[in-house]
């Protein structure tokens, strides 16, 4: 049964390859999942892992890890939240879906999400030695970024500086499985993703493990990953993606900084960095400081909230989820439920002159519900302060954990911890942008802790045997 194995390994490697990919049109019966390439791969290496572990009659799970227990916690108190609002929940209407349905196919996306997941990644890494967990990963999340940016730079190339033979290669991408070629508006870069927002998601998962190249190689390449990763960051115009990849590359440089070692790199980095953006601005001087002031423009948030639709939408969307939150402070109106409740909510200045919210989100015959744009404003107002403060507590643990494991090891542990945590910040940022589980970045690195933390406890009880 090694082969079956093999299989749900290699179908881990994919998923992650194809993970960025939602640009095409999908099994509809998959929910959210429809247009998610990499989960094609993931449930079916995962229906594989079962089959594996059927005709073994066994299966991993990393019960006793203090951040399972925070998940699985969690995962709990989102049923109690429905069981609590019973009554309200039967009794809820909209866009043609019911609260108890709506309850059953939003928890199901959760635990594919969240447990699912989970488990499949641990039973697939948890043989793995720490060096095999860095670079097998990072190898993998590499020769994707390096697809993603060969788009994303003749994507660049057209949609930005007009250079419009790029077309004709770019048009060969067609051919490519889950890619369907498009040119977003607005001067922005979605490379294989639907969107701009979608591809900084996964910027912002991937930065970790493309910047720790800095620290592990030693040929004059080991910088490439970094720069792909800034470039897309840059032209995909995305201010969530700016926002926290600029403070993880600052956390970047910090770290570098506190090493011997690496001043010297940080000097002669900044002095090509310098040569080439005067090179830059000679060639093509005013699309690039057009660029420039675009980006700096898109995050005054307060601005842009009156002029910009989508800022309109999304601000009234976490308003309203507030104003639910006000009126059901303690547990919350019930997982999934919020959209029932926060519909009344919804301030003028936000809908106003937004087709947005006529269109889309108040339109009854329009069977998609609308976004929360915030995954704490909406457990706010689907699971109250005592859900916030579990999930809350969640991401502590995430992010001390690789802190201290950070502080205390050596070698490949020392850049899988650092990777975590900047990962984990990054995502816990992201998420005040965004209001779904489907993170796999973050359930991978949950799952890569806590192998970190089981060979630091090995390590100790072999220590405290060898002293008795």
């Amino acid at each position: 049964m090694n082969n079956l194995k093999n299989i749900y390994i290699s179908f881990f490697f994919i998923g992650w390859f194809f993970f960025p990919f939602n640009d095409f049109q999908g099994i509809k019966e998959l929910g959210e999942f429809k247009n998610e390439a990499g989960a094609y791969f993931f449930l079916t290496g995962f229906f594989i892992f079962l089959i594996d572990c059927y005709s073994k009659g066994k299966v991993s799970i990393p019960y006793k890890n203090p951040i399972f227990k925070a998940l699985m916690l969690f995962l709990i108190w989102c049923i109690i939240t429905i069981i609590l609002n019973f009554n309200a929940v039967s009794e809820s209407y909209f866009k043609h879906t019911g609260g108890i349905y709506r309850f059953i196919r939003q928890y199901v996306s959760l635990m594919i999400s969240t447990l699912i997941l989970v488990v499949y990644f641990w039973n697939v890494i948890r043989g793995w030695t720490i060096p095999e967990v860095l670079y097998k990963i990072r190898k993998i999340l590499l020769y994707c970024l390096i697809f993603v940016f060969c788009y994303g730079f003749l994507e660049t190339l057209v949609v930005v500086f007009n250079i419009y033979p790029a077309k004709y290669i770019l048009e060969l991408f067609d051919y490519f499985p889950f890619l369907d070629v498009n040119y977003p508006p607005g001067g922005r870069i979605s490379s294989v993703c639907y969107e701009s927002p979608s591809l900084g998601n996964y910027l912002i998962t991937v930065s970790g493990w493309m910047f720790s190249y800095i620290f592990t190689e030693k040929n004059k390449y080991k910088y490439l990953p970094t720069l792909m990763v800034l470039f897309l960051t840059f032209f995909s115009g995305s201010r969530t993606a700016l926002i926290n990849v600029a403070l993880q590359f600052f956390i970047l440089i910090l770290v570098m900084y506190s090493m011997k070692q690496h001043k010297k790199t940080l000097r002669i980095g900044f002095f090509y960095v310098t040569i080439l953006s005067g090179i830059l601005l000679i060639a093509n001087g005013n699309k690039i400081i057009k660029a420039v002031e675009e980006k700096v423009e898109s995050l005054n948030f307060k601005e842009n909230m009156t002029k910009n639709i989508s800022n309109k939408s999304r601000f009234g969307m976490q308003y309203a989820s507030i104003q639910v939150f006000k009126e059901h402070p303690i547990v919350g109106v019930g997982f999934g439920q919020e959209t029932y409740y926060k519909r009344f909510h919804y301030p003028l200045w936000a809908t106003k002159d937004n087709f947005e919210f006529t269109l889309h989100y108040e339109n009854k015959n329009e069977r998609s519900f609308p976004t929360s744009y915030n995954i704490y404003t909406r457990l706010l107002a689907e699971t109250g302060i005592i859900g916030v403060l579990i999930f809350g507590y969640f991401i502590y643990l995430c992010i001390s954990n690789a802190r201290s494991v950070w502080k205390n090891s050596q070698d490949e542990k020392k850049i899988l911890s650092f990777i975590l945590m900047l990962s984990f910040i990054g995502f816990s940022l992201n998420w005040l942008q965004t209001d779904f589980f489907r993170q796999y970045g973050y359930w991978l690195c949950m799952v890569i802790l806590i192998k970190l933390m089981t060979h630091t406890n090995n390590l100790h009880q072999q220590i405290d045997t060898k002293q008795t």
